[in-house]
């Protein structure tokens, strides 16, 4: 999941540069299972992807996967600080 705290004025934009890139990711990334952009106007937008493996998602974000998000180019002139980037993995519902 990476999140981004967007320029109030920038928001729109912001979320239609995202939302057309990352829009074929399924198909150019594989082991992506899902994929979606949520968004809290007026100021954050969240991306949050799943992925088959942890090998896969190093395919896609590279080695420090952990720690550095992925940014697009000029990404960071919409942005009001640098995009958090946190990972989760699924815990079991079952009893």
């Amino acid at each position: 999941m990476s999140e981004a705290h967007v320029r109030p004025e920038r928001f729109e934009e912001f979320r239609e540069l995202i939302v057309s890139a990352v829009r074929g990711f399924p198909g150019r990334h594989p082991g992506l299972l899902d994929h979606e952009v949520l968004v809290a106007p007026p100021d954050s937008l969240l991306y949050v992807s799943r992925w088959r493996s942890e090998q896969d998602l190093v395919g896609f974000a590279g080695e420090h996967w952990r720690d550095q998000p992925v940014v697009l180019p000029g990404e960071d002139e919409y942005l009001l600080e640098p995009l958090h980037v946190r990972h989760f993995t699924q815990a079991s519902l079952a009893v």
